[in-house]
């Protein structure tokens, strides 16, 4: 079933301009289920396609509208500090400039 639905949402992969950086585009790649404890299964060519091993940790990363969540994505944690530098740095920078005489 995995496989139909991965053929069937090939046809609509779209382009987010903004959150995956400048380049890049966003897409499914697969619907997952949600068991009875909660858990999911990535698929094995998601998991090394995005070089994830068993022990990896991953952030949960959530998106909130109207009090609700609307988003998640999950994100290597070895990434994430770098992903954090690389989004804050030109706003520290921005406000440095803003300081100087």
């Amino acid at each position: 079933m995995a496989g139909e639905t991965r053929k069937s949402m090939r046809g609509r992969e779209g382009t987010i301009s903004q959150g995956c950086g400048i380049g890049s585009h966003c897409r499914i790649d697969a619907i997952l289920s949600v068991d009875e404890r909660g858990q999911m299964v990535l698929p094995k060519d998601v998991r090394e396609k995005a070089g994830i091993r068993t022990g990896d940790k991953l952030a949960l990363i959530s998106w909130e509208k109207a009090g609700e969540i609307c988003c998640i994505a999950l994100i290597k944690a070895d990434n994430l500090s770098g992903m954090v530098r690389d989004m804050l740095g030109p706003l520290i920078e921005d406000i440095g400039e803003e300081g100087e005489p």
